[in-house]
């Protein structure tokens, strides 16, 4: 099967179906100033949060995916990281590594990534150090890691983009 869209055309349509769930997140917010929100705002919230999250895993995903043949084996994310660091991008390592902690949560919820996540310090997005549980009694991923914080999504596509450049130039 040929790969219809390359990276860089796969991550601008990743940012603009995010930035639909980010306008209305922004939108609803807005109508929200100082007022108790209604059970069908609260819905909306909810629905661009989720309809967020998905893009936001999907794209590194498909991220994964389309570079991993520049690794012979072995974990992607973890290869990936060595190398930046062996080149000295630490700030693009780093980045690099808190996107993939962060999707890691919203994919898996509590584990590895989400105690690494409590225990450092990170701008890109909010991580929820206190949960409620849902009906079951277990934690919903996407209750673990806030990423409609301004400019997750545009963060997230930049360091896909400068990893992508990293690897091809390499």
């Amino acid at each position: 099967m040929k790969n219809s869209q390359n990276v860089q055309d796969l991550i601008a349509a990743a940012q603009a179906k995010a930035k639909v769930s980010e306008d209305r997140i922004l939108e609803v917010r807005e109508q929200l100033e100082g007022q108790t929100a209604s059970e069908a705002q609260v819905e909306d919230l909810r629905t661009a949060n989720v309809a967020l999250e998905l893009v936001a895993v999907d794209i590194f995903t498909l991220f994964e995916a389309r570079m991993q043949h520049h690794f012979k084996r072995g974990p992607f994310s973890r290869k990936l990281r060595a190398a930046l660091l062996d080149a000295g991008q630490t700030d693009l390592a780093g980045r690099f590594h808190e996107y993939y902690l962060a999707i890691n949560v919203l994919k898996h919820g509590k584990g590895a990534s989400y105690r690494e996540l409590l225990a450092a310090s990170t701008t890109l997005f909010h991580v929820r150090r206190t949960e409620t549980p849902n009906s079951q009694g277990e934690q919903a991923p996407s209750s673990l890691i806030d990423i409609d914080v301004p400019g997750f999504f545009d963060g997230l596509a930049t360091t896909l983009l400068e990893a992508h450049q990293f690897l091809e130039n390499r």
